[in-house]
C-alpha cells in the first residue's frame, strides 16, 4: 500500500505532529477536537479522512469528523462492521470521505454519496474534497504522478511527497463550485493551497506498507507564514497478535 496524502486546514488550528498515542497508534493530533485525519495501529488498522467541501451548506454538527479515524484505529471491530454503524449515524457529521482496512481489505465510505459502503480492489485511487474518484485536475496529476513512481519502481518518500506539491491552479471554468468565491476556487485548485495566507497546506504524508508488514510514515509539517517545515519519521512491523490487545 502507498498513499500520498496533503492535509489542508485552517493555519491557527492547533495541532500536533506524527507521533505514537498512548493508545498504540501512529498519527497526528488535532489538539481542538482531539480526533486525527490520518494514522495506523501497529495491529494492522489503517484509517484516513478528507472533508468534502461544501460552504453553500454551512451547519453546525456536534460529532467530530477525526473521531472516525481515531474511533476505528483505538477500537476491536473489522473494517466493514465499523462502517456498517457509521453509515446509520453518517448524517451526524459534516461531509466527509473515510477510507478504513486492515491486512486483508479496504473500505470507503462518503456520508455525499448515494454508494454506501465500498470495498476498493487493488488499484490506484484519488481522493480530494469531493468523492472517491471526483476527477479534478489536481486529483489526475496526483494519480499520474504515482503511476510514474510506480512504473520506475521508485518509492523515495522526499520524491513521493513532492509529487504531490503542485502550485499550479485550473482554469476558472473548470473549476467546481462548491460556495467559495472565485478567487478562492482558484487557489485551492491547486495541490499545495495557500488561500490568504491564513488557510492551506498544512502537512503531508507518505506510508509505506509492504507484503511483509513494514511500515514506514513520513510527515512533514508546514509553516507557510514563515516559510520552514518539519520532518517526522516512524517505521514499525505490524503484529496482529497485537489486535488482542486492542480488544
Amino acid at each position: 500500500m502507498i498513499l500520498v496524502a496533503n492535509r489542508d486546514e485552517f493555519f491557527e488550528r492547533p495541532s500536533q505532529s506524527l507521533h505514537q498515542w498512548e493508545s498504540g497508534i501512529y498519527a497526528g493530533k488535532d489538539l481542538r477536537a482531539g480526533g486525527t485525519w490520518l494514522g495506523m495501529h501497529p495491529s494492522g488498522r489503517f484509517a484516513a479522512l478528507t472533508n468534502y467541501r461544501d460552504l453553500k451548506n454551512p451547519k453546525k454538527y456536534e460529532k467530530s469528523r477525526g473521531d472516525l479515524v481515531k474511533n476505528f484505529l483505538e477500537g476491536d471491530k473489522n473494517p466493514y462492521e465499523y462502517l456498517k454503524e457509521i453509515a446509520a449515524e453518517m448524517q451526524e457529521y459534516e461531509g466527509f470521505n473515510l477510507l478504513v482496512g486492515d491486512q486483508n481489505n479496504l473500505y470507503y465510505l462518503s456520508n455525499k454519496s448515494s454508494g454506501g459502503i465500498k470495498q476498493l480492489s487493488p488499484g490506484i485511487y484519488g481522493l480530494s474534497n469531493a468523492v472517491l474518484e471526483t476527477p479534478w485536475r489536481k486529483l489526475v496529476k496526483a494519480k499520474e504522478n504515482l503511476e510514474e513512481h510506480l512504473a520506475e519502481g521508485n518509492f523515495q518518500m522526499e520524491s513521493l511527497m513532492k509529487g504531490q506539491h503542485s502550485k499550479e491552479t485550473e482554469s476558472p471554468e473548470l473549476l467546481p463550485d462548491t460556495g467559495a468565491t472565485p478567487e478562492q476556487e482558484i487557489l485551492l485548485s491547486a495541490q499545495f493551497i495557500n488561500v490568504g495566507n491564513y488557510y492551506g497546506t498544512v502537512n503531508s504524508t507518505v506510508l509505506l506498507w509492504d507484503e511483509k508488514g513494514q511500515v514506514e510514515m513520513m510527515e512533514r509539517v508546514f509553516d507557510q507564514v514563515k516559510g520552514t517545515h518539519e520532518d517526522t519519521k516512524v517505521d514499525f512491523k505490524i503484529n496482529s497478535k497485537l489486535e488482542q490487545n486492542v480488544r
